[in-house]
């Protein structure tokens, strides 16, 4: 219970003792063999129940959603309720999966009110059309409510479209274009039901925007759009999976969020329950949507650009891996989803098997690629196809009009070559003597306190996450320098600490995502961090957000919302949210984060107490 508590704070949510309903039985793997099945085995089928028997047990879930809703019950009843009542109609008791999540009768009904409720109460925590006026705001923000509980509840209704074949007992097929499962199965009399499950079906959720008028009238799309032409765009967006890249969509972020929680959560207590369940599959549409992300954002993942993540050439595309695994999980853990792998090896595995990545005919799941001017082979992971990485990429990029795959007669040369990429932020390189180490090794901790004719090394050791160097107050600079490097070579005498950005929900996911990589920076090599310790915060040249393509100002009016910067002080008394500092060899102009958005990093070592004025 405390670990989902931790979840659903993360991301401004409440716990809510939802216990299952009475009529979903537990997975197939649940049980016992106390009575004896009958032999030869014979498909039960599902009953065909009456819309109220269906909903009956999900009646403390729907009076929740009421409360949380906070209508009078007769709006509630025109806006929701009839919402609920259209979708177990469409979806009767069908199970979301056949043998993962949510797998036993009404399975999909229960999930679909289970994200919707947690959706809807996300939306108390964030500001729908924030550039709006409040009287705009004070209008739209029950429709945004409103589009939200539908995308959450329709979220996993393109499964009844592509996953499943419904049948009788005499075989004849329910067409779920044509009309909801209880409507057909009324009008043929069915008492019993039938399922076949579709093997290997990639998930298709723009089919969903199908079966949706089936569950929202056009009455309600209506509602919905009047006085705006953002809501609904927003919603079916979100409903068919389809990216928003010219704004954030709030709602559907709430939505992703939701479901990923939900699912954590029945797997949670189904390995409590029944064993261990299958793991995984309902994570491929988070690391491809981390990768489309990663691609259109960072520089340093421009198609076969300088020691670039991505290549692109005759033979296909390719992405540079590990390297490309920990940015995606710094992403990722950015996003706070819960249940997102932090190995590699669990990436690639659940990338491979929903058929993103192509493996070798050996079964190999990486490739050894020789890109143009690079003297070494490095080791990558191929997609399937470069449409999934360069959807909604504008112009797509052009491959390059050579191969890229290293040939065996080359491989003593790559074996060869020196590995002095990594250490710049380049790929890894591979030496094909020897399997490459999927972890990134880091810098040596700190064990001891250096000798006098090697402390000028062990400062540079500690260098850019330890040190505080010259800032506006250079009479105190040495002395900060002194106690501070010293405090951190007694704090970190064993462990070197993990630095990670632990910023506030709200801020910018853009900006978010830009800062998230500039603070892993500091847990690779001292040569390519892009930020570093000044007696006030961490100092980020701007320079580091142009970069990852984020405007420097928008990056600094994002902060300043949020309150995660340090104001320097002139002379004169006046504020500012930037300021001129030592970086390298060179002075930049950056801004000062407050440490406290730092893990790795105590506020109680740096002099940070004007965050977020102004």
């Amino acid at each position: 219970m405390r670990t989902v508590d931790r979840l659903l704070g993360s991301f401004g949510l409440r716990r809510a003792n939802i216990s299952a309903p009475e009529n979903i039985a537990p997975p197939a793997s649940a049980t016992s063999g106390a009575q004896a099945a009958p032999y030869p085995p014979v498909d039960p089928g599902i009953p065909a129940l009456s819309i109220d028997e269906i909903l009956a047990p999900h009646s403390d879930l729907i009076e929740r959603i009421k409360v949380c809703y906070g209508m009078d019950r007769p709006t509630f009843e025109q806006e929701l309720l009839s919402l609920i009542r259209r979708y177990a109609e469409f979806v009767h008791l069908l199970p979301a999966t056949p043998d993962n999540y949510f797998n036993a009768p009404g399975g999909l009904l229960r999930m679909g009110l289970e994200t919707a409720f947690f959706s809807l109460q996300g939306t108390d925590g964030h500001i729908f059309s924030g550039r709006a006026t409040i009287t705009t705001r004070r209008h739209l923000e029950p429709r945004w409510r409103h589009a939200t509980f539908i995308a959450g509840l329709c979220s996993e209704i393109h499964r009844t479209l592509c996953h499943v074949i419904v049948t009788n007992e005499h075989g004849d097929e329910w067409q779920p274009y044509l009309s909801p499962l209880a409507s057909w199965l009324s009008a043929h009399s069915v008492t019993r039901f039938y399922l076949k499950w579709l093997p290997n079906v990639h998930e298709s959720r723009t089919l969903g925007v199908f079966a949706l008028p089936h569950v929202v009238s056009g009455e309600m799309l209506q509602h919905l759009a009047t006085g705006n032409t953002v809501i609904v765009p927003h919603m079916m967006a979100s409903i068919s999976g389809m990216p928003i890249y010219r704004d954030r969509n709030i709602l559907d972020d709430l939505v992703r969020r939701s479901v990923a929680l939900v699912v954590d959560r029945y797997l949670q207590a189904s390995a409590d329950r029944y064993g261990q369940p299958q793991l995984g599959s309902h994570l491929e549409r988070y690391l491809v949507d981390a990768l489309r992300r990663i691609v259109s954002s960072n520089s340093a993942w421009t198609p076969n650009g300088e020691k670039s993540r991505v290549w692109y050439g005759s033979d296909g595309l390719f992405i540079v891996w590990p390297n490309a695994a920990t940015e995606m999980r710094v992403l990722l853990e950015s996003d706070q989803l819960p249940g997102i792998p932090k190995a590699p090896e669990t990436m690639l595995e659940i990338l491979i098997a929903a058929g993103v990545f192509e493996p070798q005919h050996s079964g190999q799941a990486t490739w050894h690629i020789a890109p143009p001017d690079l003297k070494t082979v490095i080791e990558a992971v191929r997609l399937s196809s470069p449409a999934i990485l360069f959807a909604g990429l504008d112009p797509e990029p052009k491959p390059l009009a050579v191969p890229l795959i290293h040939s065996a007669a080359s491989a003593n040369a790559g074996a060869s070559a020196a590995p002095n990429s990594a250490a710049h932020g380049g790929p890894t390189l591979v030496n094909t003597a020897h399997k490459p180490s999927p972890a990134r090794q880091l810098p040596l901790p700190i064990e001891t306190e250096p000798a006098p004719h090697d402390r000028s090394r062990a400062t540079a050791t500690v260098g850019i996450i330890g040190d505080i160097a010259a800032s506006a107050n250079p009479a105190h600079a040495g002395q900060a320098r002194s106690k501070h490097a010293e405090s951190t070579v007694s704090k970190h005498a064993s462990v070197l600490p993990t630095f990670k950005l632990e910023a506030p929900m709200r801020l910018n996911p853009a900006v978010r995502d830009a800062l998230a990589q500039i603070v892993d920076t500091l847990n690779r090599d001292g040569a390519v961090a892009a930020a570093r310790t000044v007696s006030a915060g961490l100092f980020i040249p701007l320079a580091e957000f142009e970069g990852r393509r984020i405007e420097p100002s928008l990056a600094l009016r994002a902060l300043a919302d949020v309150g995660m910067l340090v104001h320097s002080h002139g002379t004169n008394g006046s504020s500012s949210q930037t300021d001129v500092l030592d970086f390298g060899d060179d002075k930049k102009l950056g801004l000062v984060l407050h440490p406290r958005f730092i893990a790795g990093l105590d506020p109680a070592d740096f002099d940070a107490g004007n965050a977020g004025e102004g």
